[in-house]
């Protein structure tokens, strides 16, 4: 298996057409996204993620939230 890895200046560029599947999507309501082939997360396994860190020019630790 092949690792392909990408940073912000590598990306390839968005198609025209997958910008316009992209803003149709986004235009449909959260109740027709089909998650039946999604595993179901666990309390425990929610209380293991951790924040993602990117580095995008700088770092900034996350900042808890209420």
């Amino acid at each position: 298996m092949v690792i392909v890895r990408y940073t912000i200046d590598t990306l390839p560029k968005t198609s025209k057409e997958e910008l316009a599947l992209l803003r149709e999507l986004a235009k449909r309501p959260d109740s027709e996204i089909d998650y039946s082939d999604i595993p179901a997360t666990t309390q425990e396994e929610l209380a293991e993620f951790r924040p993602a860190r990117l580095k995008i020019g700088f770092y900034r630790e996350p900042v808890e939230t209420k």
